[in-house]
């Protein structure tokens, strides 16, 4: 009989789902060494956010098949250490959406109405009602950042309080966002006009710190900030210094830079409602979650697909071992392709080429949406929502076949239209299955992807190739390999930089300051 450890604890409604057909062991809180020493026995982990699965764990994890996150963040599974073992890594992307959207309500007439503190003063046996004037939400203006399955919950329910809805998702299409009633507007737009700020958003580069100095010093003193997305999303001491000063009319938060919540000035403010990351936490989700995983670790000890895998797809088996090698291939073109083509994504031509053009076409276009949507989504997009994820964002998806290009024996050509505009991307498989980038918009390369690429677009001129690499040197970035691609001599080409870490901001627009370049785009693998 199959082996399932549980290391965190589970609403009981997954464990009686698993025991159907596996021994269950419950052991929650185990030292790191003990959970490695004891790993080895079991077929299926079952967490939340307290277990830690390392490289260390997955790897002493010999006759382990799958790890189930009950929740939608895996941050704490090393995901590449379990795929290289071939352990599917499954979440609930959906069990906690209801949970989540109406925490992000509950904060915002919280705030809205001072309940937590009219309450406290209830309790202490005042009767202060003047102190407790509120706002109404009603007519006023609603800011979504982040139209998910989250935000657009908020922003339904948003509309049906009679609120104005105003929203900001660079992945979204128009029409999606006008079903949810909401206006599709920029960030400054809708930071000068909106009186409630919500956030829904995953912590990236880019979102870190969305809501600051900056951001603030555009919104109306009286807007008010909530956020139930992630920490770090919000700069707290700007926040904090912003509504002593009168330049913000409140904040009410659930995520935290730093979790246990330190010392912070948020804590003395009246118009200010914390909770301790209580998005997830209502009895429902903690069901939804558990019964989501438990269904998929169930399926995955009888030999069925898992339907929410993050690192695997669950798809025919023999279909699958045909494909295997070509699933990265076509997830790293996704992933490359939609970040040169910026933003909103439109359309998604892949054409299958060479002996690819006779293989089953799904998978390999799956593999490509992936990648696609991954800079956006992180954990929340895998091949089984892909599709639908590039639906509910207004993206049209085109195959085509074509057996007349045989430079390689199977290769993908990707072409997305997006905020950037129109761009292309060629890759194929080495005969040791090593990936390479054959071309990028036309221009013919050989280049292996690596995890930090810098592109360029420029006359084909004497010099311009060591301008930008005393630029880069400049601010201490470091070329792991260049390479240019040329149609003809003295014409456009592209040129190809491997650097070893990202680049620092504010350089790229200095790059498009040189004499010759005609653009420039960053892309992180």
């Amino acid at each position: 009989m199959a082996k399932v450890l549980v290391s965190d604890s589970i609403d009981q409604a997954g464990i009686d789902i698993l025991s159907q057909v596996a021994q269950v062991d419950i052991k929650v809180g185990l030292p790191l060494e003990e959970l490695i020493s004891i790993i080895p026995e079991y077929d299926a982990l079952m967490i939340r956010s307290g277990t830690k699965v390392t490289k260390e764990v997955i790897e002493a994890g010999k006759n382990l098949k799958i790890i189930g996150r009950a929740g939608v963040g895996v941050d704490n599974v090393d995901i590449p250490a379990a795929t290289r073992q071939g352990i599917i890594v499954v979440n609930s992307p959906e069990g906690n959406t209801i949970a989540a959207a109406e925490h992000a309500l509950a904060m915002m007439l919280s705030l809205s109405r001072h309940i937590p503190d009219a309450n406290q003063s209830v309790k202490a046996k005042e009767w202060n009602r003047k102190k407790f004037i509120g706002a109404e939400v009603y007519k006023k203006t609603l800011g979504v950042v982040g139209l998910g399955k989250i935000g657009a919950h908020v922003a339904s329910v948003g509309k049906a309080l009679g609120m104005k809805l105003l929203a900001y998702d660079p992945f979204i299409s128009e029409e999606r966002a006008g079903q949810l009633g909401c206006r599709l507007v920029d960030l400054d737009y809708l930071f000068r006009e909106a009186d409630y700020i919500t956030l829904h958003v995953p912590k990236t580069p880019e979102t870190t710190h969305l809501i600051g100095e900056e951001s603030i010093a555009k919104m109306k003193p009286t807007t008010r900030i909530v956020n139930c997305a992630r920490g770090g999303v919000v700069d707290e001491a700007a926040v904090a210094k912003a509504i002593q000063e009168g330049r913000l009319g409140g904040a009410a938060l659930d995520v935290f830079e730093e979790e246990p919540l330190g010392d912070s000035e948020l804590r003395a403010l009246d118009n200010v409602v914390l909770t301790p990351h209580l998005g997830a936490s209502t009895a429902e989700a903690q069901v939804n979650v558990a019964v989501d995983v438990a269904e998929q670790i169930r399926d995955v000890i009888l030999g069925l697909p898992a339907r929410s895998a993050v690192n695997i797809p669950g798809l025919n088996a023999n279909v699958m071992e045909k494909l295997r090698p070509y699933l990265q291939l076509a997830e790293t073109l996704g992933n490359m392709v939609g970040q040169l083509a910026g933003g909103r994504i439109e359309k998604l031509n892949v054409t299958l080429q060479g002996d690819l053009a006779e293989k089953e076409a799904k998978p390999l276009v799956v593999a490509a949406l992936k990648g696609l949507l991954s800079p956006a989504l992180r954990e929340r997009v895998n091949y089984v929502n892909a599709e639908i994820e590039a639906k509910e964002r207004g993206i049209r998806i085109i195959e085509t076949r074509d057996e007349s290009v045989r430079d390689y024996t199977g290769a993908i050509h990707l072409e997305a239209t997006g905020a950037d505009g129109e761009h292309s991307v060629n890759g194929a498989l080495l005969s040791d299955g090593d990936i390479r980038i054959t071309s990028i918009n036309g221009f013919p390369i050989n280049v292996p992807p690596t995890g930090y690429m810098l592109f360029t677009l420029h006359r084909d001129v004497p010099g311009i190739i060591g301008k930008i690499g005393s630029l880069l040197g400049s601010f201490n970035v470091n070329i792991a390999s260049m390479q240019v691609g040329r149609k003809i001599v003295r014409g456009d080409a592209v040129m190809v930089l491997s650097l070893d870490d990202p680049l620092p901001e504010g350089v790229l627009s200095e790059i498009t300051k040189v004499t010759g370049i005609r653009d420039a785009y960053t892309v992180k693998l």
